[in-house]
């Protein structure tokens, strides 16, 4: 098996996803300390919030994972990273400590999610209301040329040599998603 790389020498930037990509280059400059990264499954959420985990010293936890014991254990952290917070159940009232916590002692804290944060299934008013307060940053569905690299990359991450009419022919054929790449590239 092929455990993926998520360092910064291994994120391919293009149109799809450069705004993203330099805003999480711009910290600790954000706007706010909050940030709220979103765009479609396997588009480069979670190698970007790696590459910045790495940068800022953070933690990262899946948003489901968080319980009011995780949330007390992360008081001191310097920066924190919450994967999908579309992906439930969500201890809410855990979630919300943790966004308030972050906010008191102005903690960076980067959000990600596939879908935005309206459809992220959120009960609690007062949580999406915080949510919301952080300015997004958008990952977009892959152009050619980065569906076409990405493609190369991950047959050299397998050790396998193919030919660029082997790469051209999927690219022109597959759903544009990494991660259908990435399950392509497997499979063969």
């Amino acid at each position: 098996p092929v455990e993926p790389r998520f360092g910064a020498d291994d994120f391919l930037v293009s149109p799809s996803n450069e705004e993203a990509y330099a805003v999480l280059e711009r910290w600790p400059d954000w706007p706010s300390p909050m940030l709220h990264l979103t765009g479609p499954r396997g588009s480069g959420k979670s190698h970007l919030a790696a590459i910045w985990a790495h940068r800022a010293d953070a933690p990262v936890l899946q948003a489901a994972q968080v319980n009011d014991e995780v949330a007390a254990a992360l008081d001191d952290v310097p920066a924190l990273v919450l994967e999908d917070i579309d992906q439930g159940p969500l201890a809410e009232g855990a979630l919300f400590h943790l966004v308030n916590i972050a906010r008191e002692r102005h903690l960076p804290l980067l959000v990600t999610s596939a879908e935005p944060l309206e459809r992220c299934g959120i009960r609690t008013p007062d949580l999406l209301s915080r949510l919301r307060l952080a300015p997004s940053a958008l990952i977009q569905a892959p152009d050619d040329a980065l569906l076409k690299a990405v493609l190369v990359k991950l047959f050299v991450d397998r050790q396998l040599v193919v030919d660029t009419s082997v790469v051209e022919f999927l690219a022109n054929r597959i759903e544009r998603s990494l991660a259908r790449a990435a399950e392509i590239v497997a499979a063969l």
